[in-house]
């Protein structure tokens, strides 16, 4: 037939083609070829343009009965066929917008075929008479014009492929759709936790699917496609959350906060920077970004092409959605469960409406938050009428990293950890210091030592991002502050794990910080801890404790040797040895490596401890070395250990013990019931940390004197 004659629309469009042909995911349709809404020619070539191996290879063999249709003969060579029919930009146009049917001598066409069992199924088809719509008043496209270029030239080197390898074009097919399959309902299914990745979560009816399903097939075309893309993209991102939150969990004990934690991101890098290496940092950083757009591009083409697939039948694909809507609605009606999960899920939906819950508690907090931090019980206290009960004493606050409970009650990790704070209780007797301990709740699990630190000396919960950077931002008094604020002490910071500008110094009232690089060290780094627990405190006393001074001293000591990896760990040498660090080098080269044990449990559980004992013996020591009758040493840890190492659902609690040699010093918290020596009972008295602050502060002879809000 000419181009110029009208199209019999009884014969140019099947059964198939129910609505609309290029609705039934023919890829090869010249506006299809064409068109962005599609989700780009990436998403073609591992949809559409695969899908149709099979109907090559049944339009070849199947006789459809029916006498060939003018230029029917070419179609074995798609790439000649293309260059003979190719309709101008504005014909194909009014074929995909009007007539929506395909002409015989388009290269996009297969010769009508029902498609059997092991066939792309749902091929548009077109009569053996069928014949090129009206072009309209454009030109007729010239005959012996050269192939188009770009996608469609390539779509059509594909088609010959397929046609050539019709076994090869199939078996990628099913392989390409089965894995799309997988890979969105694995999404839909997905827990964002480690401990939950077990089969009976995926053996489950995910009822987005089924609404996404019934949707897609009431829209046309393009609000179908893009439709879908963006719910793969979605669904992509609620994948990368869901692998977040594994993380997070794994160490820090909770889920990832879309508002606050992107920052946390940037430590981790750092950490894996200080821990392994700048390289190591760069090379995870780089694979971490390339994931995160792999899932998120191969979701939403997995969707794409899910979709197409779903419209070229639609009658069949409509009783499947019905059928499956109605096995959820049962099985969730009955209660039906699987190994102990509910049959019918509904993860994402649940999981979109907590995210959107926790954004806005989060937002809220934030205001809530500073108008309690403007709050203080003590704000107003006069300098005479703070920690009177203390004055001449020479303080030291100091948090032991990762200093937990599992330290002390592990079966693992307690026996030699035990053994060393009974063994350093029985020293410090010796050296006429004694000690009472309990426990605190930390703010935080696994990281985030700061918020520890910030909980406990504030007085207040800082148990996010957010939070910390109100607090250091408010006039809030934190308890170290209150020393300066007296005038009667000078203070200082020792803090061997900052390594840039710290302007928190001013909410902790420190006249004086040392960070890692004024301490003098000029040793190996272990691992993140950039000096050795004993080097730090020799330093400190040789700088600061050691010499003459006209007032007490009060200090903050951040003590790093117990930082995760746990490897290599320094051993303790003889104090006298110490110098400038440099002794401590054969220590770190014949120390295990950070990948020898990061992926095994009990080897972590076995460094932990030991870092935790070396930390315990440095700190008491220097004590027993270094302390007077008017030395008071508070000590604590600031979280425990990631969940590799304190176990799933783990407690927060951490020790914390208070030593000195004044007896007077220990009647005045007589009545807080903590157990004698540097071992907590397990059944000791367990606060808040943001609870520590007021109760030490009234425990020496405070007075509140409160700000309002």
């Amino acid at each position: 037939m000419g181009s110029g004659e009208p199209v019999d629309a009884g014969k140019s469009v099947t059964a198939a083609d129910a609505g609309d042909t290029v609705d039934t995911g023919e890829a090869g349709d010249a506006g299809e070829a064409r068109d962005a809404g599609e989700a780009g020619e990436a998403g073609d070539a591992a949809d559409a343009g695969e899908a149709e191996g099979p109907s090559v290879e049944a339009g070849a063999e199947a006789p459809t009965g029916k006498p060939e249709a003018d230029g029917a003969g070419e179609e074995s060579d798609p790439e000649a066929t293309v260059t003979a029919a190719a309709p101008s930009e504005a014909e194909a146009e009014a074929a995909d917008t009007k007539t929506h049917t395909h002409t015989a001598t388009d290269t996009d066409t297969e010769p009508a075929v029902e498609a059997e069992p092991g066939t792309e199924p749902g091929t548009a088809t077109a009569t053996a008479d069928a014949s090129q719509p009206d072009p309209g008043p454009g030109p007729e496209p010239e005959v012996d014009a050269p192939a188009p270029r770009g996608f469609r030239a390539r779509l059509a080197h594909r088609r010959a492929w397929r046609g050539r390898h019709p076994r090869a074009a199939r078996v990628l097919w099913w392989t390409v759709t089965v894995l799309s399959l997988v890979f969105v309902l694995g999404a839909l299914l997905l827990p964002n936790r480690m401990a939950a990745l077990q089969l009976n979560r995926f053996v489950r009816i995910p009822g987005e699917a089924i609404i996404g399903a019934a949707v897609l097939l009431a829209l046309p075309r393009r609000p179908r496609v893009a439709l879908a893309a963006l719910g793969g993209t979605v669904l992509g991102a609620l994948t990368v959350l869901n692998l977040l939150d594994m993380g997070f969990l794994e160490y820090l004990g909770r889920d990832f906060n879309l508002v606050l934690d992107w920052g946390l991101l940037d430590d981790a890098q750092s950490y894996v920077a200080d821990s392994m290496g700048g390289t190591v940092a760069a090379a995870a950083a780089i694979g971490v970004v390339l994931l995160v757009v792999l899932v998120v591009a191969l979701m939403a083409l997995a969707t794409v092409r899910l979709s197409n697939i779903l419209v070229r039948d639609t009658r069949r694909a409509t009783r499947g959605t019905l059928i499956a809507g109605t096995a959820w609605i049962t099985c969730s009606v009955i209660g039906l469960q699987y190994a102990g999960i509910p049959v019918a899920s509904d993860r994402v939906a649940n999981r979109l409406t907590s995210e959107a819950r926790q954004v806005r508690e989060t937002l809220r907090d934030e205001a809530a938050f500073a108008k309690i931090a403007r709050s203080d019980t003590f704000g107003d206290t006069p300098p005479a009428e703070l920690v009177p009960d203390l004055r001449g004493k020479d303080m030291v606050f100091a948090f032991i990293e990762s200093y937990g409970r599992s330290a002390v009650e592990d079966p693992i990790i307690a026996p030699g950890v035990d053994s060393t704070l009974d063994t350093r209780t029985e020293a410090l007797a010796k050296a006429g210091f004694h000690a009472k301990s309990g426990w605190l709740t930390s703010a935080t699990y696994g990281g985030s030592s700061w918020l520890g630190h910030s909980t406990t000396l504030s007085g207040l919960w800082v148990d996010n991002q957010q939070r910390y950077r109100t607090v250091m931002a408010s006039d809030h008094l934190s308890l170290t502050k209150a020393f300066q604020k007296t005038g009667a002490w000078d203070t200082v910071g020792v803090m061997p794990g900052v390594q840039k500008a710290w302007p928190e110094a001013e909410f902790y009232g420190l006249d004086k910080v040392y960070n890692a690089f004024q301490l003098g060290y000029q040793g190996p780094k272990f691992s993140w801890s950039t000096m050795p627990d004993q080097y730090a405190l020799e330093a400190f006393q040789k700088r600061v404790h050691g010499k003459q001074r006209d007032k007490p001293l009060m200090s903050e000591i951040i003590l790093t040797s117990s930082h995760q990896p746990w490897a290599p760990i320094p051993t303790m040498v003889g104090w006298d040895e110490v110098g400038d660090g440099s002794v401590f080098q054969g220590i770190q080269e014949a120390g295990k490596k950070a990948s020898d044990i990061i992926a095994d449990s009990t080897k972590s559980k076995e460094e932990y401890g030991k870092s935790v004992q070396y930390s315990v013996t440095a700190l008491t020591e220097w004590l027993e070395r270094y302390g007077s009758e008017d030395t008071v040493l508070v000590f604590l840890g600031d979280h425990q250990p990631i969940s590799r190492v304190s176990g799933q659902n783990a407690s927060r609690d951490v020790p914390i013990s208070i030593v000195a040699k004044d007896p007077k010093v220990l009647d005045k918290i007589a009545g807080w019931n903590w157990t004698d020596g540097l071992k907590p009972a397990h059944n000791a008295p367990v606060w808040k940390m943001s609870s520590f602050r007021d109760r030490f502060l009234t425990a020496y002879g405070s007075t509140p004197h409160p700000t309002a809000g």
